[in-house]
């Protein structure tokens, strides 16, 4: 990730939050929920500046994608960072946006 909004949101992510798997090149979807496994550290890949990666684990897909299209729809969701800045790859959500992404997904945890 190179944008430094999205690495500072990587930066404050702590192991064991969840977070949500969203396609963001072909499809358009929230697909599932994945753990962080190994907070913040210098991404290797990074070949100049202060860059940072985390480690995710897969938890659970969901049972149905949730596409942008609906999302951006769906009136208790205008507030998230994807329908507000669909391009920031690594975004916030409050926890009754996540909620209602997991009904929307028909997924429980």
């Amino acid at each position: 990730v190179r944008n430094y909004q999205a690495r500072n949101n990587l930066r404050a992510m702590k192991a064991g939050d969840l977070c949500l798997f969203y396609h963001s090149n072909i499809g358009l979807e929230i697909v599932g929920i994945a753990r962080v496994a190994k907070e913040h550290y210098p991404d290797p890949t990074a070949e100049k500046g202060d860059w940072s990666a985390v480690d995710l684990e897969p938890l659970k897909p969901f049972a149905k994608a949730v596409p942008l299209t609906e999302i951006k729809k769906h009136p208790g969701l205008q507030q998230l960072g994807l329908v507000r800045n669909a391009r920031l790859s690594v975004m916030p959500v409050t926890f009754d946006e996540f909620s209602t992404l997991l009904k929307l997904g028909s997924t429980q945890i």
